[in-house]
């Protein structure tokens, strides 16, 4: 299903910068950003964004949590200079430049981590020990919210899901290495999630979540 994944290509400015102009033209993705929103406590003091991009999920977590500390992570060029122009000046606003394919450069505590159509850019290994150390670094009861994109049960489903974006398989971003709704919550599981469960999901993007428990 798709093709092999090569290169991973968010270091060229020519594909970050073309992903957001279609950002907003995403099926479906507002809705999932809503329920990611309705699942991160009010009265959050901390937040870890994993492969922030432009800021976009901080803008809107900014909204309703204006007092809380943020620290947004992003390796790409193009995506880090679009984030220092938006949230540069903003004192609640920490930027990390860093590649998720290594282990966190923050201890934390955070009171919730999210991240937003990055973490499928990982190898399948690298996703799950990612996970891990996201668990670290929560607060007891802290939320871990993945709006993702996920892989498709069948190939049909993934073709529909292509068609939908405007998309041939051919032309699927060589980066992605797209893994199931089951596999990866059968693995927040495992490292000592709770409360774990899809929360959301249209065809490939889903809302993955799980709380670290209060003791």
């Amino acid at each position: 299903m798709g093709i092999e994944p090569s290169a991973n290509l968010w270091s060229t400015r020519e594909h970050a910068l073309d992903y957001l102009r279609r950002a907003d033209s995403i099926p479906h993705r507002t809705e999932g950003e809503a329920v990611l929103l309705d699942t991160v406590p009010i009265e959050v003091e901390s937040i870890l964004d994993l492969g922030s991009g432009d800021g976009r999920l901080l803008r809107l977590l900014k909204v309703d949590r204006p007092t809380a500390r943020y620290t947004a992570v992003d390796f790409s060029a193009a995506m880090l200079e679009k984030l220092r122009n938006n949230f540069g000046r903003d004192p609640s606003v920490e930027i990390i430049e860093h590649d998720l394919e290594h282990p966190l450069p923050v201890k934390g505590p955070f009171g919730a981590v999210v991240s937003s159509f990055a973490i499928h850019h990982l190898p399948d290994a690298r996703k799950r020990s990612l996970y891990s150390e996201i668990f670290q670094i929560l607060v007891p009861g802290g939320v871990f919210c993945n709006l993702e994109h996920v892989s498709s049960p069948t190939p049909t489903l993934h073709e529909r899901f292509m068609s939908r974006l405007q998309q041939l398989a051919q032309h699927e971003d060589a980066s992605n290495q797209l893994l199931d709704v089951e596999t990866q919550l059968r693995w927040l599981n495992e490292i000592g999630f709770v409360d774990v469960d899809c929360y959301w999901k249209w065809l490939e993007l889903a809302l993955l979540v799980g709380r670290k428990p209060q003791s």
